[in-house]
């Protein structure tokens, strides 16, 4: 699609339609992961990315065509990725632009296509600008940025999205022109607790004795909880899952994004990297929660139940990630988009931050001052947010 030939050699760029005709190794090495599988962030890796297009959640007639760049020096091995996807629509994103979309389609625009640079259906903050650790980044990036700029043109997309990015790319973007847009979630710190009774230590009296009363009656009707991770995952905790992930995803938004086979595509390449929370009543499996795990946290995605019980959605999603990531040294918990509850409960405000470039320059300048005025506001409620935390005021 693009090359450029300067000092470190010649960069060849293409957009890749499919994710598996690129060795994993390669695109592994871009993404940060370790020999053994391990990544900081595992939703970028090769085999989450190609669990969703194998198993039919992206591609086809989904609204996510992939588009990734693959960047090599000198013709040689894969030196820097990007996970790109051509949008029809703007769901399954977790930063929200639809309202965008209609406005610009009301002043005669066509917003869609666009180019997402993300991973599918999961607000987790991670690298989407993938370089290997012996290319030159500052070089590597700028290729990347490039190409989606000529991919952009060449498929005639309005904009290009890079969503959930680290604190620094999201400062570099801005600096280089992308419209900056931040957001929040909460997330749980490990601040040197130990277990969860030393994190209870950290709280108002009041809270404690809240997060108590809720972990015992979470459990009052004979619910017990298990952990299944690496080779204990069965097809059947698969089943139990699909079923309460199915359940939740009907009443919330209708049509659930993953499918059964995602999830057994998940088991076969990353059991290692995966814990099912799974709460259990009168022998059988009643409800649940599917975490992945990176080298230095737990990040909480999707749950589900098909029975109603006081606080169990927080005793599965909430406390047992805690304990869970106190029992593996795991230095922070990231339990997924939006939810003020999580403050009461140990989780602390966390900035968010998406990088925008949108073609039409009136647009643009609509965009932008939208944004200047929601990150005043996002930031403001960050603050509130703070004041609010439940933790134990120092003398």
């Amino acid at each position: 699609m693009t090359g450029s030939a300067a000092a470190g050699g010649r960069i060849g760029i293409a957009a890749v339609t499919e994710i598996g005709s690129l060795p994993a190794a390669e695109w592994d090495a871009c993404a940060g992961l370790a020999p053994d599988g391990q990544a900081a962030n595992p939703f970028v890796s090769h085999a989450f990315l190609s669990a969703l297009e194998d198993s039919g959640c992206v591609g086809g007639r989904t609204g996510w065509r992939p588009a990734h760049l693959a960047a090599t020096q000198d013709g040689g091995a894969l030196a820097a990725a990007a996970p790109c996807y051509l949008k029809s629509h703007s769901q399954g994103e977790y930063v929200f632009d639809a309202g965008w979309a209609d406005a610009f389609e009301r002043a005669g625009g066509r917003y869609y296509p666009k180019l997402q640079v993300s991973v599918p259906f999961t607000p987790v903050t991670g690298p989407r600008l993938l370089v290997r650790p012996d290319a030159e980044a500052g070089r590597m990036r700028d290729a990347l940025l490039q190409g989606l700029e000529a991919l952009r043109e060449q498929v005639g997309a309005s904009s290009t999205h890079l969503t959930f990015l680290e604190p620094e790319i999201g400062e570099e973007l801005a600096a280089r022109g992308y419209l900056l847009r931040i957001d929040q979630q909460f997330h749980w710190v490990d601040e040197g607790y130990g277990d969860f009774e030393g994190f209870l230590s950290a709280l108002a009296s009041r809270k404690r004795k809240a997060i108590r009363r809720e972990r015992r009656d979470a459990l009052a009707s004979g619910i017990t909880v298990e952990w299944v991770t690496g080779s204990d995952l069965t097809e059947a905790h698969w089943d139990a899952f699909f079923a309460f992930y199915m359940d939740t995803g009907s009443r919330k938004w209708g049509r659930p994004y993953l499918n059964r086979r995602f999830f057994s595509l998940l088991g076969e390449r990353m059991a290692d990297r995966v814990l099912l929370v799974m709460a259990k009543r009168a022998g059988r499996y009643v409800a649940g929660a599917i975490n992945l795990i990176g080298a230095d946290a737990l990040y909480g995605r999707n749950w589900g139940a098909i029975e109603e019980h006081p606080f169990l959605h927080f005793e599965v999603c909430y406390y047992q990630a805690i304990d869970f990531a106190l029992s593996r040294g795991l230095k922070r918990v990231e339990a997924g988009a939006q939810g003020e509850h999580k403050l009461a409960r140990g989780y602390r405000p966390v900035t968010t931050r998406s990088a925008h470039h949108i073609a039409d320059p009136g647009f643009r300048r609509a965009v932008a001052d939208f944004l200047s005025r929601e990150r005043a506001y996002v930031s403001a409620a960050h603050d509130a947010y703070e004041e609010a935390a439940p933790f134990r005021q120092e003398c």
